[in-house]
Order: structure tokens, then sequence, then C-alpha cells
């Protein structure tokens, strides 16, 4: 029998005790949800590095990152930074899913690879890891109507292939080989990151719907967002993040249509002038 001066004593350690315990029981793993909808230029990207930075400041590696992903692909360097912000959460030893519901193709699936799982719709379109550019040329149409274009550059390669100059074989040349590089980068990390695919099957260009792409071991699981995300539910807590642009008072009035026609006409003029390659 304790003397009753320590047998408080050990009352008020046991309750402490018996709390800590209670509260280490419930605490629970957190998952934090990300939509990413992709177009031609990954637009999205600017908001996901955002989300991503938010997320890394608070996620540790028992948490979980989980990417609902749509998007059937489009300008390589813009694909390419996008998978380089995912790769920021794996660089952090966060696990990492990725739920394909509808499309993952060509850059879409370049994101997809970063992570540490892949889940699919079974009727998902998933691959297309191939490279594709095209422009169109209007020199015979120019020299019909006797207009003249001159074009001058300082490099051999400044400009391969154009829209308004006459085309050489040497630039034609050229530019697949350019394209032939870029597969073969794109080629090197889907098998870095997915290494139980067979490379020279998979990247032919072609898409499977997800039962099949399973059986490529381009995805790991046939499995619908919301499913995961019920079953992670049971075990942890889900928060969305997502990035909010506010707009500036004259962008709310419309006041600003001006200046979106003169960025419209200069994105215009500058794809006019510039080689875009897509995957």
């Amino acid at each position: 029998t304790l003397p009753p001066g320590k047998r408080k004593l050990w009352h008020k350690e046991k309750k402490k005790s018996d709390k800590d315990k209670k509260t280490n029981s419930e605490i629970r793993s957190r998952v934090f949800l990300l939509d990413f909808k992709g177009d031609m230029r990954a637009s999205a990207v600017a908001s996901l590095r955002q989300e991503i930075t938010a997320i890394l400041t608070q996620a540790k590696p028992e948490d979980e990152v989980v990417v609902r992903l749509e998007s059937g692909g489009g300008m390589v360097h813009s694909y390419g930074l996008a998978a380089s912000q995912l790769d920021r959460i794996r660089q952090q030893n966060i696990p990492l899913t990725v739920c394909v519901d509808k499309v993952a193709a060509s850059g879409g699936y370049m994101m997809a690879c970063v992570a540490n799982k892949i889940l699919a719709a079974p009727f998902a379109m998933i691959g297309s890891i191939g490279v594709v550019a095209q422009l169109p040329n209007f020199n015979r149409l120019l020299k019909k109507h006797d207009v003249d274009v001159e074009l001058h550059t300082a490099g051999d390669y400044k400009r391969t292939l154009t829209m308004f100059g006459e085309n050489t074989e040497e630039g034609r040349d050229k530019f697949i080989e350019d394209l032939e590089e870029i597969h073969n980068i794109f080629k090197d990390f889907v098998k870095n990151h997915r290494q139980a695919v067979d490379i020279n099957e998979i990247s032919t260009g072609k898409v499977w719907l997800g039962c099949h792409a399973l059986d490529k071991s381009l995805v790991d699981e046939l499995k619908t967002s919301d499913t995961y995300l019920v079953e992670r539910s049971a075990e942890a807590d889900i928060f969305q993040v997502k990035f909010v642009y506010h707009k500036s008072l004259p962008e709310k009035f419309g006041l600003a249509a001006e200046s979106r026609a003169d960025s419209f006409l200069m994105r215009w003029l500058d794809r006019t002038r510039k080689q875009q390659f897509f995957s």
C-alpha cells in the first residue's frame, strides 16, 4: 500500500498516461486530395505547383497525396514541368497515388507514372507514349500570289521547319531527329518510374483501356477514385487542397478585355514562330 501522498501522485500519472494513450489512438493519418484536369498547355500546373508547396509544408511520410488526373496530353515542356511538380512529393518520401477515371494519355501518363501507385477505372484510356508535331506550310500559296517571305537565321538549326518559308530536306531530317530524341527521353522517363513495363511494347503511341493497361503494368489496380477515397476515409482524414486565384476588380467587371485580346494576339504570333512538340 502506497502512502497517501505517493498514491495521489500515482493516480495523477496514471490518469495522464491513459489520456496520452487515448489521444495517440485517435490520431489518424491524412490524405491530401488534388485535382488536375489538363489542357494542351497543362495550364493547371500554375495552380498545381502552389497546391503541392502548401501540402509539403504540412504532410508527413505517414500521410498520402492522391491526385485525380484527367489529361490527354499536350506540350512536352509543359507536361514535363507538371510531372516534375509531382516528383517533389516523391522526393519528400510522401506516398503519391494517381487515380485515372477517364484518361491519362501521352503527357497525362508522363505525370501519372511518377506516382507510387496508379489506379484506373476499367474503361479509362491509358498510354499513348509517343510524340507528335505538325505545322502547315503556306510557301506555295504565297508564291502563287506573288508574296515573298524572308527568313534570316543565325545558326544552322535555329529554324528547321517554318510555316511561311521554303522547307528543306535537311530541315525535315533535323525535325524528325528532334522528335526521336524527345521520344527516347519520354521512354526513359517512363521506364525509370515503371520498371515492370516492357518499354518497347508500350511506347508505340498505342492507347489501352484500363483493364488491358493493367496487363501491361501501366497501372497497378482497377479502381475508381470514388471507391479508393471511400476506402481511405475509414482510416484517414481527407483534405481537398485547391489553389484559388482571386480576380482583380478590372477583371471582374470585364474592363481587361483589351488586355486579353492583346495577349491572345501575342500568343497566336508566338505559336507561328515556335515549333511545338506534343506528347
